[in-house]
């Protein structure tokens, strides 16, 4: 894991950190993972998922969005947490060794909505992007499911996986199911049986938290390498 910082083009710097890629199986793609609203990138959720699919092939880079790095609570306008992934995004494509590279963006509940918006309204940024992956995607806030973040969706035409809970609050993939569906662009959807927004599963499962996230890591590798393997 190396750090680094990114400097924005409205001023002020946010952390990031890259996670290169295992030395067994290399997918030659990068993985831009943004956190969620609530965590910064080094929550332990978001260091276990970057680990993991670094030691599946994965390039990973992780980064703060403005507010957190500030370390407050409320997030940014979305212009500006849509800017600060795009200065990502330019950056990680310009890292030793990342140059070429396919790219995958996306991220944790909001940071994977985030991405998704970034694609949807910045020409240059969806011109580097070859898929979307979300961990979790904010569909609605929790109870009022008639405000669905939906909108720009159909303006994405790269591929998208939506790993979603069963359970998730904010959005469950019976919801979710039907506004896949009705996109233009190829968007899958890989369910977490009994899982919450974190992909949280309750004991009586019989399955611990370590086993569901290694599930949901090897399909999203997968996913992701059944797209964009590189022969090369």
């Amino acid at each position: 894991m190396m750090p680094f910082e990114v400097a924005l083009a409205e001023g002020g710097r946010v952390s990031a950190r890259r996670y290169e890629a295992g030395a067994g199986v290399r997918l030659h793609a990068t993985f831009v993972l943004a956190h969620g609203a609530g965590a910064p990138h080094t929550s332990p959720f978001m260091v276990t998922f970057a680990e993991a699919l670094a030691a599946r092939g994965l390039d990973v880079v992780t980064f703060n969005f403005p507010y957190m790095e500030a370390r407050r609570r409320l997030p940014d306008p979305g212009r500006v947490l849509e800017a600060c992934y795009a200065e990502v995004l330019r950056h990680a494509g310009a890292l030793p060794g990342l140059e070429d590279r396919r790219v995958v963006i996306g991220g944790k509940s909001m940071g994977g909505r985030i991405a998704s918006q970034l694609v949807a309204h910045d020409a240059e940024s969806s011109a580097r992007v070859a898929a979307l992956v979300f961990l979790g995607y904010p569909l609605h806030p929790p109870g009022k499911p008639q405000q669905l973040r939906t909108a720009h969706l159909p303006k994405v035409r790269q591929p998208m996986l939506c790993v979603q809970g069963e359970h998730d609050p904010f959005g469950t993939p019976a919801e979710l199911a039907p506004v896949l569906a009705a996109l233009p662009a190829e968007s899958d959807l890989f369910v977490v049986d009994g899982g919450g927004h974190s992909f949280e599963v309750p004991k009586k499962l019989g399955v611990t938290q370590a086993d569901v996230h290694t599930r949901v890591q090897d399909g999203v590798a997968r996913w992701i390498a059944d797209r964009l393997v590189d022969t090369r």
